[in-house]
């Protein structure tokens, strides 16, 4: 062969280990999936530094966005996390892969008392792994609240419920998740019945004690009440623990004069799970492993809990936790706290119809 006929076959040969290198390279990616205001960024920076492995970060704020694009495949992502209920269905519909545990070797450090908690949605924990959980309860403005009545039931969701009551502060703003499983669910708890409750009848009344109070709602949105409360545009909220309690510590770092609290209603709220898991028809899925057990670390896992102020299913990270957080009973509930939260079993296809068309007339007051 001559030298020219080398030179160009070295060519093509050096070609293509640069073609099989770039593309090495271009799949040290991980593309998550999360909610909103859930993370610390240094988390992300850390696992990139430690993996050399690249994060695309989307998020979300609705269970519904995210169920969307999984069942109708394709999405690109390798991590997702969605609540317990919507993972108990996903896993029915077969979107999701079972976990690899023998490249999670972190999972020594799983709360065992979560883990049996999520393992009613996941059997056997074969599918997802706890990231972050939390209740879901009252949001508010002590001193918009007083000025208004002093003697407001914000340790009740008559606040929010009884269309008197509710009425006395529609002037200063109220958000409301827009999560028809969240609201129906505690509207049922109010009025006496089992807030797991599948029953279209049971629905239907849960959606006309809404719509009685409807009226008094400014916005149904799962995201923005973070922000108008920090910045005393609104006086109540319906929202997760932790953004309530995020919306307060941006209100205290900006020291404009706003202050927040957050309660537990006493009729008893509901207790969420948010996890980990990955596509089946993830594009990596050994990087999602990776992504998963670095969050597992004690140490990076206590970051987020520190910024996002949640609870976390990680047992060991709890030394790495802020103190003001770990002993911060709107975080971390008593046990007498605990009693009276419940959990919700996923919406079987006929009762989800009645759900879906029960929110939207509750939106539309239609």
């Amino acid at each position: 062969m001559s030298k020219l006929g080398l030179r160009a076959l070295g060519a093509a040969a050096g070609l293509t280990v640069a073609l099989i290198s770039g593309a090495q390279a271009e799949d040290k990616v991980v593309n998550v999936f999360n909610w909103s205001d859930y993370i610390d960024q240094s988390v992300l920076d850390d696992f990139t530094k430690e993996t050399g492995i690249k994060v695309v970060y989307d998020v979300f704020d609705s269970n519904d966005i995210l169920e969307t694009k999984l069942l109708a495949g394709g999405t690109g992502y390798d991590v997702v996390v969605p609540s317990a209920e919507f993972l108990a269905r996903q896993i029915q519909a077969g979107v999701f892969q079972k976990l690899d545990k023998s490249k999670l070797p972190n999972l020594v450090n799983v709360w065992p008392d979560v883990a049996e908690r999520l393992a009613v949605y996941d059997p056997g924990n074969e599918y997802a792994v706890n990231y972050m959980w939390g209740t879901t309860g009252i949001g508010y403005n002590p001193d918009k609240i007083k000025a208004i009545d002093p003697n407001a039931p914000v340790d009740s969701w008559k606040i929010l419920f009884d269309p008197e009551t509710v009425a006395k502060f529609k002037s200063c703003g109220i958000y409301v998740l827009d999560a028809p499983e969240e609201l129906i669910p505690a509207a049922l708890n109010y009025l006496g019945k089992d807030p797991n409750s599948k029953d279209s009848a049971d629905i239907e009344a849960a959606g006309e004690l809404l719509k009685s109070i409807a009226p008094n709602i400014q916005k149904f949105n799962s995201s923005e009440y973070i922000n108008a409360l920090a910045n005393g545009d609104i006086c109540l909220a319906v929202g997760y623990s932790g953004d309530v309690l995020q919306a307060r510590n941006r209100a205290a770092e900006a020291k404009n004069g706003v202050t927040v609290a957050y309660s537990v209603p006493k009729e008893g709220a509901k207790l969420f799970f948010d996890n980990m898991a990955i596509p089946a028809d993830a594009p990596h899925p050994e990087e999602a492993l990776a992504f998963i057990n670095f969050i597992l670390k004690p140490e990076e896992i206590a970051k987020s809990s520190n910024y996002v102020s949640y609870a976390n299913g990680n047992l060991a990270s709890q030394k790495f936790i802020d103190p003001a957080i770990l002993n911060d009973k709107a975080i971390f509930p008593d046990a007498e706290t605990m009693k009276h939260l419940y959990g919700i079993s996923p919406y079987d296809p006929k009762s989800q119809r009645v759900l879906t068309r029960v929110w939207t007339s509750v939106k539309t007051g239609m």
